[in-house]
C-alpha cells in the first residue's frame, strides 16, 4: 500500500510500538494523527523525540479513547486507523482491573463505533498474544483455543471479539493484528529484555527478575510496525485475526545468557517475588506460527533475535539515565 498524502490515525500513538507505527507512516509520506494520552504535564511520550522533518507530517493530539466524543473527532476523515491505545502492564491489571475494562473494553468499543459512523477506510485493531494463555500446542496459530489468564488477557479478548463483531454486524473493514512479545528500542523496564539489560548495563551484582522458565516469542518492533502495514494493505485481512511473530520459541532464562554475552556483564539471578505472576496466571508457553500472515500479507519477520537484542543493548547503553533506578522491580 501507497501511504502517501494518506491520511492516518493512530492510537496510543505516544507508546513504544504506537511511537514506532507513527514514526514509519510519516517516513512513508502520511499524515498522521496521533493520539496520545493527556496528562497535565502536556508530554507527548515517545513522540517527544520525533525527528524534526517527520514532525511536521504528524498532528498531535492530547485526549483518551474513553472519551467517545474525541475518539469521533479524531477519526474524522480518516483513510485508515491503527487502535493501538491500551493499558498492558499485567501486573497492574491484577490491582485495578475495572481500569483495563475501561480503556480496553469501552476504549475499543468508542473507537469502533467512531469508525463504522464516520465510514473509515480500514481498522487495525492491536491484540495480543496473552489471549492464548499458555499454549495447548505449538506452534500457536490462530485457531488456538482463547485463554484469559489474567485481568489484561481479558479484556483484550472482549476487545478482539468486539472487533471482529463489528465486522460481521456492520460491515466495518477491520482487521484483527496479534503480536507476539515485542522488544526493542523505547521499551519500559518494567518488561523483561531492557529489565534484564539495564540491570546488567548498571553493573547490578544480582538480576531481579521473575520466573525464568516461561518460553516467549520474542520480535523486534520494527517487524511488529511492518506487521501492521502489511495487515492494513491487505484487504484479505479484514475479519481475520493474524498472528505477527517470529515461530521461535526462547526461556527468559536462555535471554539472560543471551544479553549477557552482548553486555559483557555477569550476574547472579535471583528471583524477585513481585515480578512473578500468581500461579495460575502465568503463561508458560507462547510460541506463534506466522504461516497466516504470511499466506494472507507476505509479511515475514527480518530481524533475528539476536541482531535485535543487539540493538536493544546499545539502545539501553546510551540512555541509562532514562532508566529508573528500582524501576524493574515494580
Amino acid at each position: 500500500m501507497n501511504w502517501k498524502n494518506s491520511s492516518v490515525v493512530v492510537t496510543g500513538a505516544g507508546g513504544f510500538i504506537g511511537s514506532h507505527l507513527t514514526e514509519e507512516l510519516a517516513r512513508q509520506g502520511a499524515k498522521v494523527r496521533a493520539l496520545v494520552h493527556y496528562n497535565s504535564r502536556g508530554h507527548w511520550g515517545f513522540l517527544e523525540d520525533l525527528d524534526p522533518q517527520l514532525k511536521k507530517r504528524v498532528e498531535i493530539r492530547a485526549g483518551d479513547v474513553t472519551d467517545a466524543s474525541c475518539v469521533h473527532d479524531l477519526v474524522a476523515g480518516a483513510d485508515a486507523v491503527f487502535h493501538l491505545a491500551a493499558l498492558i502492564a499485567i501486573p497492574y491489571s491484577y490491582a485495578a482491573p475495572a481500569s483495563y475494562v475501561a480503556a480496553n473494553v469501552q476504549g475499543t468499543l468508542n473507537v469502533l463505533e467512531a469508525c463504522r459512523r464516520r465510514r473509515v477506510g480500514k481498522l487495525v485493531h492491536t491484540s495480543t498474544s496473552e489471549t492464548y494463555g499458555t499454549a495447548r500446542f505449538v506452534p500457536i496459530t490462530e485457531e488456538h483455543p482463547l485463554q484469559a489468564q489474567s485481568p489484561y488477557a481479558a479484556t483484550k479478548v472482549a476487545a478482539d471479539q468486539l472487533a471482529l463483531s463489528f465486522e460481521k454486524s456492520f460491515g466495518l473493514p477491520v482487521a484483527v493484528c496479534r503480536p507476539f512479545n515485542t522488544y526493542g528500542p523505547r521499551q519500559s523496564a518494567r518488561a523483561v529484555i531492557p529489565a534484564i539489560a539495564c540491570q546488567l548495563l548498571q553493573n547490578e551484582p544480582v538480576l531481579r527478575l521473575g520466573s525464568l522458565s516461561p518460553v516467549r516469542d520474542f520480535n523486534f518492533v520494527s517487524d511488529t510496525v511492518d506487521g501492521f502495514l502489511a495487515i492494513a494493505a491487505a484487504k484479505a485481512a479484514v475479519g481475520e485475526v493474524t498472528n505477527i511473530c517470529s515461530g521461535r520459541g526462547v526461556t527468559i532464562g536462555e535471554t539472560v545468557r543471551l544479553l549477557t554475552k552482548l553486555t559483557g556483564r555477569r550476574a547472579q539471578v535471583r528471583e524477585d517475588r513481585a515480578r512473578v505472576r500468581p500461579e495460575r496466571s502465568e503463561v508458560m508457553r507462547l510460541i506463534g506460527s506466522n504461516a497466516k500472515a504470511r499466506k494472507l500479507t507476505g509479511w515475514r519477520p527480518r530481524v533475528t533475535l539476536e541482531q535485535g537484542l543487539a540493538r536493544t543493548v546499545e539502545h539501553v547503553r546510551g540512555r541509562l539515565a532514562d532508566y529508573k533506578a528500582g524501576l524493574y522491580n515494580v
